[in-house]
């Protein structure tokens, strides 16, 4: 039987292991550390901000962002719906209320138009949100101005989920670092990974610091352990830190490695009847973290899902786009704004393999399985 070919794998070298072995010669093996604050520090330099805080996972990132935005029990949250559950969870954490924003066309995010007419909407009735978080979807900035813009109007900040998208920029600067916060995460599938970790990071080094207060539990200055306020175990280990100093030197052919998977991908089923790939925004560089498509079923000759279960028979990995959190069952009661867009592209949309460890023959096989589809579905 063939090799399975997976949807995105880590893609580890030797610089990881040389950080990691470090940390064993010097017994340094607990949370926090020095490859720690070297990894805070040279992941301010990549993504060009201020002040960083290394914690376990992106999920903890959002979650300490939102209360350090002030987020509290009874308040509302903006949020993409198009994204992956991780995204709105903390804030029912903090039992807060998720309201969700349909995605554009033209990035696959929030639609700006939608948030402005939202946050209009909600001041004259006197209740804004709390803040809005904006996810940077599949590795492409979403259209940051307008979203800034309409924030800054009633001084709500901007939480940006960028969990999906390190190394993509907007209009030549980082995603992550326009807010107030911004979170990125290194789980395993990410395009750089601590195996499991997370990011804060913000121009506000105040704002830095609680982060690392609150993510150490909330441990006041003191001899004894004396606590003031509810903290949590958020750190990230002093190992995991060091593997993610040894991925940071390989960001940018990581990112080109996934972006040559896009144009294998486009160039071989582009021209294809039905097929449209994820665009790329005039306005900054993607990662192709993911390479996605939509399916026009009644062109291409099958549907999404007839693609993914033939690809899966064949040992290859590939997932719809996320299901919108408007239609989750755990959000169920919780408010939304249009749908249409979000919705169209879960029932449409597919995410084929893209690791930047995938070889030129994995890629050929993951194409001619779909010509195959496509010439068995349509002669």
């Amino acid at each position: 039987m063939a090799k399975p070919i997976l949807l995105s794998t880590p893609h580890i070298g030797d610089r990881e292991l040389e950080f990691v072995k470090e940390a064993f010669d010097t017994n340094w093996i607990a949370p926090v550390g020095p490859h720690v604050d070297a990894f805070e520090q040279e992941f301010c330099q990549v993504v060009g901000t201020s002040y960083a805080a290394a914690v376990s996972s992106g999920t903890a990132a959002l979650h300490l962002a939102l209360k350090l935005v002030g987020v509290q029990a009874g308040d509302e949250v903006f949020c993409s719906t198009l994204t992956f559950i991780a995204s709105a969870n903390p804030i029912t954490y903090l039992g807060a209320k998720p309201i969700f924003i349909d995605s554009d066309r033209t990035t696959w995010n929030m639609n700006p138009e939608l948030l402005r007419e939202s946050l209009d909407k909600k001041a004259k009735i006197g209740k804004l949100p709390k803040a809005v978080i904006l996810v940077h979807l599949y590795g492409q900035s979403a259209d940051i101005d307008p979203i800034l813009e309409a924030c800054d109007q009633y001084e709500i900040p901007l939480i940006e989920d960028a969990a999906e998208s390190l190394g993509a920029t907007y209009k030549g600067k980082s995603t992550g670092t326009f807010g107030k916060i911004g979170i990125f995460s290194f789980n395993g599938n990410k395009i750089i990974t601590t195996s499991g970790g997370g990011m804060l990071v913000s121009h506000d080094r105040e704002l830095m610091e609680k982060a690392r207060f609150l993510a150490t539990q909330a441990r006041d200055r003191a001899p004894h352990y004396q606590h003031s306020e509810i903290g949590y175990n958020y750190r990230l280990s002093n190992i995991l830190a060091g593997i993610g100093r040894g991925q940071l030197q390989v960001l940018e052919d990581r990112i080109n490695a996934r972006r040559h998977n896009f144009e294998v991908y486009q160039q071989a089923l582009g021209n294809l009847p039905g097929i449209e790939f994820m665009p790329e925004a005039n306005f900054g560089r993607a990662t192709r973290w993911l390479t996605c498509l939509t399916i026009n079923s009644q062109t291409f000759g099958a549907d999404r899902e007839q693609i993914r279960l033939a690809l899966a028979k064949q040992q290859i990995e590939a997932r719809p786009v996320w299901k919108p959190l408007h239609l989750q069952p755990v959000f169920a009661n919780c408010d939304y704004v249009d749908g249409v867009v979000a919705e169209y592209l879960f029932n449409h949309g597919l995410c084929l393999p893209s690791g930047s460890n995938l070889i030129k023959e994995e890629l050929e096989r993951v194409i001619s399985q779909i010509l195959e589809i496509h010439q068995q579905r349509t002669y």
